[in-house]
């Protein structure tokens, strides 16, 4: 599944073709993706001009001059595709800018969603309502990470993946952060010290910052919208390693938690 730094480079890629242009055409091919896509939706996109694009947590955000905001989420296996030769039958969004360009949104597996919401509302969307703070902005400190873990005796990767806590964090970077900070996946959130959770933190953006700045990691059909495929994967410190060594020299170790693979070194991680 894209986790948030395969959104960011999505949106980044995006923001090259649409910033500023006018959609002359949108046609949605389907009437669904995980759930019945916006009523009217072609319509109301046509005509709009494009004003800015943003994320929340694993959401890209395409705002318009008519105070809308189009909301994608991609689901398992979704990716838009840029200026394609042909339109294929994945392809089930398809937006044509007044530049001659053409982006298709493309998702095999259908787990995706769009919606179309107020910008000035976005804070008060149902799904954004309930979210924690970026953990890339300034909201996402060792303080608040502290005070949102207070008492909290579940596991910390379990918690780092609660969107309450911390916004758009999944199983790959939560496992590479941890690991980073040399904290054991299945240590109680409330019992990890101050120090511990500013190493928490940095690693955690360190990790994010290197992915979207390698474009991103290459798992199952995720790739960037250019075509170009992202290469955060060649330097992963333990996901996806199980048996092979650790950056300490330690063994990397794999473990199944709510159905989730869980990757880390008992050497340094504790």
């Amino acid at each position: 599944m894209p986790e948030l730094p395969e959104v960011e480079t999505t949106v980044q890629g995006l923001a090259a073709v649409l910033q500023g242009r006018r959609l002359t055409l949108v046609t949605p091919r389907r009437a669904d993706l995980r759930r019945p896509m916006p009523a009217g939706l072609g319509q109301r996109l046509t005509g709009m001009r494009v004003t800015g694009l943003g994320r929340r947590a694993k959401y890209g955000l395409i705002h318009g001059d008519r105070g809308e905001t189009l909301i994608f989420h991609l689901g398992m296996s979704g990716r838009w595709r840029i200026d394609p030769e042909a339109l294929g039958p994945h392809d089930h969004l398809v937006i044509e800018t007044e530049t001659g360009r053409r982006l298709a949104l493309n998702d095999p597996r259908r787990f995706g969603s769009l919606d179309l919401v107020e910008t000035a509302a976005l804070h008060a969307w149902p799904a954004f309502a309930a979210l924690g703070p970026e953990p890339l902005g300034e909201g996402f400190t060792a303080a608040t990470l502290r005070a949102a873990l207070a008492g909290r005796l579940a596991p910390i990767k379990a918690l780092l993946l609660d969107q309450r806590i911390v916004a758009g964090l999944g199983n790959i970077y939560v496992c590479e952060a941890l690991n980073i900070a040399g904290i054991a996946p299945t240590r109680a959130g409330g019992r990890i010290g101050a120090a511990r959770l500013e190493r928490l933190v940095a690693a955690v953006r360190e990790t994010l910052v290197a992915a979207i700045a390698a474009g991103g990691s290459t798992l199952r059909d995720y790739a960037r919208p250019d075509g170009e495929l992202g290469y955060f994967s060649k330097q992963f410190r333990v996901y996806g390693r199980e048996g092979e060594a650790c950056p300490c020299g330690g063994l990397v170790v794999r473990r199944v938690d709510g159905g989730r693979s869980t990757f880390h070194c008992r050497s340094c991680q504790r």
